[in-house]
């Protein structure tokens, strides 16, 4: 069991590929960056998460602020995915779960009494300086772009 990582750790470092030159966490010293782990491309809430930090990309960019999203999804699922909902945010795909893990966000999960291994829903907001700023975990969808946003621009 790893450690959870809290405000104030340095953010793991990663290099994922993506449907572009992939997203390496060390690119963006200097801007903050939003990294949201989600459970699998083109599932509702995962749409729904996708589609909301979508909606937002102009005032994250306005707030300097990157967008990436990563999931065990491989990159050519990630570039479905896109292009049936139109995304223009980064998502970077992590089927052996480097970044996953790192961040540790792989957890036992459970549905309908069934135990399981999955991503579990958490977003990071990472700092200038690459340490993580503020965690959010297990969470809801709805209002949470907006929620991220506001707390990058107060960065």
């Amino acid at each position: 069991m790893t450690n959870e990582l809290v405000a104030g750790d340095p953010a793991p470092d990663f290099d994922l590929p993506t449907d572009g030159e992939g997203a390496r966490l060390s690119d963006f010293k200097g801007k903050p960056v939003v990294v949201y782990f989600y459970p699998k491309d083109d599932t509702s809430g995962c749409t729904a998460e996708a589609i909301a930090f979508n909606g937002l990309r102009a005032q994250f960019a306005a707030a300097g602020a990157a967008v990436i999203g990563v999931s065990p999804d491989s990159a050519a699922s990630h570039d479905k995915f896109k292009r049936k909902h139109d995304l223009k945010i980064a998502l970077a795909a992590d089927p052996e779960r480097s970044a996953i893990d790192a961040y540790g966000v792989w957890k036992e999960k459970s549905m309908y009494g069934r135990k399981y291994f999955g991503v579990e829903r958490s977003t990071f907001l990472i700092d200038r300086n690459g340490r993580i700023a503020k965690v959010w975990r297990k969470v809801k969808v709805p209002g949470h772009a907006d929620e991220v946003l506001a707390a990058a621009k107060a960065l």
